[in-house]
């Protein structure tokens, strides 16, 4: 299958290296495309439970129109912080029947379609969304990626929800872990970023700012703390059932537990990702991406949905007031919500219309 993948982090990476040793033709663009050099020559190191290998991509472009261009899928492993001002880039280059996979997204799927329906263009095409990437990945230089875990169950929700099965089953071409969430709000209502990563950095902000180097999933994940993950996903999970999505609602808790119901990584993923020593690294919280993205715009999402869907999430909002007062600066008002987004004004009938059919 004809496959770009979309930008130059861990994902990316990670599914560009992967999917090309699955048979795939891979283009990868990359927005600074001098970064992609090694990689054009080389192709990508890959370091994974098979051991380490070059893998190469068929093409590496710095052009993003090049890597669209006949693409049955797009796989768009972004930072959420990247979609606003991408989704205008991408907009006039969608083509009929492309499949866009944005794993995960918090709601990116609308702004693409926002834009794309805004410029003009009329072509079929579904964006999807699922709660965490299929890897977890790190780069190590210019053109290596070690992969400590790869994801088991990929709970995904389509725009339109009417074009489901067609999406999901060309997804499962290159990620048969793929499986049916309701719509893109119940997908974007799966990320497991924001429930993660915004109580790991603000309860270890002392830490984090003292040491040199901090694993906040190691030495950072301590019973008080998960007990705080425990109820903002209780909060999470509270939303997406007062929108009337059903099980599975893919608890956190799952993640950390040896036993009981398998999670996005499957079990022991907690472990592997410690025992990589990977995630000991330097967060400088007034710029990095778990500040940035899963507390400004993921917190905030859940927020807002919480407020139109009338459930109360206070451990979301106080942690989101709590990082504001860190890094001076409100990042409700910064976020990713129903008001900032244009759908605050719907009623539910119009939200539930619009996310079965699309625009």
């Amino acid at each position: 299958m004809e496959i770009a993948v979309i930008g130059g982090g861990h994902g990316c990476y990670a599914a560009a290296a992967e999917l090309s040793e699955k048979g795939h033709r891979v283009r990868l663009w990359r927005r600074d495309a001098e970064q992609l050099a090694p990689v054009r020559d080389a192709g990508i190191e890959l370091k994974d439970f098979q051991g380490v290998r070059d893998v190469p991509i068929h093409l590496v472009t710095g052009d993003l129109a090049e890597a669209m261009r006949g693409a049955q899928l797009l796989v768009m492993p972004l930072p959420a912080t990247t979609h606003e001002p991408l989704s205008e880039q991408m907009a006039s280059l969608w083509e009929d029947g492309q499949v866009a996979f944005i794993p995960p997204g918090t709601f990116g799927g609308y702004l693409f379609a926002r834009a794309k329906h805004a410029a003009g263009n009329t072509s079929r095409v579904a964006f999807c969304e699922t709660g965490t990437l299929p890897y977890l990945a790190r780069k190590h230089g210019d053109r290596q990626v070690v992969v400590s875990a790869y994801g088991k169950r990929l709970p995904t929700g389509v725009w339109p929800a009417n074009d489901s099965e067609r999406a999901r089953s060309i997804i499962a071409e290159a990620y048969p872990a793929v499986e049916p969430a309701e719509d893109l709000l119940a997908g974007a209502l799966l990320n497991a970023g924001p429930i993660i990563h915004p109580p790991l950095i603000i309860m270890n902000a002392g830490p984090l700012q003292h040491f040199e180097h901090w694993d906040i999933h190691n030495e950072g994940t301590q019973t008080t703390i998960r007990n705080v993950t425990n109820q903002l996903d209780a909060e999470r999970m509270a939303v997406r059932e007062a929108f009337g999505y059903g099980a599975p609602h893919y608890p956190l808790a799952d993640h950390y537990a040896s036993e009981g119901e398998e999670w996005m990584y499957g079990r022991g993923a907690h472990d592997k990702l410690t025992d990589s020593g990977d995630w000991r690294e330097d967060i400088d919280l007034f710029t990095h991406r778990y500040m940035l993205e899963d507390t400004r715009l993921g917190l905030s999402f859940l927020v807002s949905t919480g407020r139109f869907a009338g459930v109360s999430t206070p451990i979301a909002a106080g942690l989101l007031a709590i990082a504001s007062a860190m890094i001076g600066r409100d990042l409700y008002a910064e976020g990713r919500t129903f008001e900032s987004l244009g759908i605050a004004g719907l009623d539910r009938q119009a939200l539930k219309s619009r996310l079965q059919a699309g625009f």
